[in-house]
């Protein structure tokens, strides 16, 4: 087995990217945001990872993917959650290429029907009935369906899967690992979630700018559903250029923040 250059995460979460679609500083923009030299304005597209006792669970494989893992000199993925196939949480998954070398068999991919049926459709050239030219040359990729509220075991951890609403006509998964649980994506979420994400000790929550936006939740929209979850912490991600890190944070509540990329957190 080819062995990989590789920090341990094992018991940590790492926000990998906790940008909006377009990341931070977006493309042609002049904002103070994006002109910004504070380091933690700059957002990558939104993932993260989290190390288990049999290995890293990355969750979405975003545009940013290979400079998210170089950046925290993670050498490995092993399986993946989804939480929806949409372009800025969909479209590194080439970049699991490599890790056939070092797992010796395919990445796990746990993830809805529609997922599925858009890697299949976007990446068909890991489906192929032709024999590839050589190993290595697409994704070597195995699917596993999930559902809300169906409890997954993956890489010796406990997955709950949670349905979130990304606006009116678009359903995504959030998740919970623990006490912990990653709810990116969201305008709207229904009361079983709510109840399924009782007590928990870290949430990291969709807050994608200060006015409100059809499909994600605003700020204040992401205070007020962080103060009834009751979470003994709250990061917000999927931030645009509209929210500058250090002068929002100065204003959250206690026990709430704006996330950042690299930022950490015990499992």
């Amino acid at each position: 087995m080819k062995v990989p250059a590789t920090k341990s995460i094992e018991g940590k979460w790492v926000l990998l990217g906790t940008g909006t679609s377009v990341g931070v500083p977006a493309i042609g923009c002049g904002c103070a945001v994006c002109q910004s030299g504070d380091p933690l304005n700059r957002r990558t597209r939104c993932s993260a990872i989290v190390g288990l006792p049999n290995g890293n669970l990355l969750i979405d494989t975003p545009p940013d993917l290979r400079t998210q893992l170089l950046r925290e000199r993670i050498g490995v993925v092993h399986s993946v959650l989804f939480t929806h196939e949409h372009t800025d949480h969909l479209m590194g998954l080439d970049d699991l290429r490599l890790f056939q070398f070092y797992l010796e068999g395919p990445v796990h991919l746990y993830c809805e029907a529609s997922v599925e049926r858009r890697i299949r459709t976007v990446f068909d050239y890991a489906f192929h009935s032709v024999e590839p030219t050589h190993r290595g040359s697409c994704p070597n990729l195995e699917f596993h369906a999930i559902a809300p509220l169906e409890t997954v075991s993956v890489l010796g951890g406990e997955v709950v899967p949670v349905r979130l609403h990304h606006g009116p006509r678009f359903d995504v998964l959030g998740f919970r690992l623990g006490n912990n649980a990653y709810c990116t994506d969201v305008k709207e979420m229904p009361l079983e979630t709510k109840r399924q994400l009782a007590g928990l000790e870290v949430l990291v929550l969709d807050a994608l700018r200060p006015i409100p936006h059809p499909t994600h939740l605003s700020l204040d929209e992401a205070i007020e559903l962080a103060r009834e979850l009751g979470a003994r912490q709250t990061y917000f991600t999927h931030i645009s250029c509209r929210l500058d890190h250090s002068s929002t944070n100065a204003k959250l509540p206690p026990g709430m923040a704006l996330a950042y990329d690299g930022l950490s957190f015990p499992a």
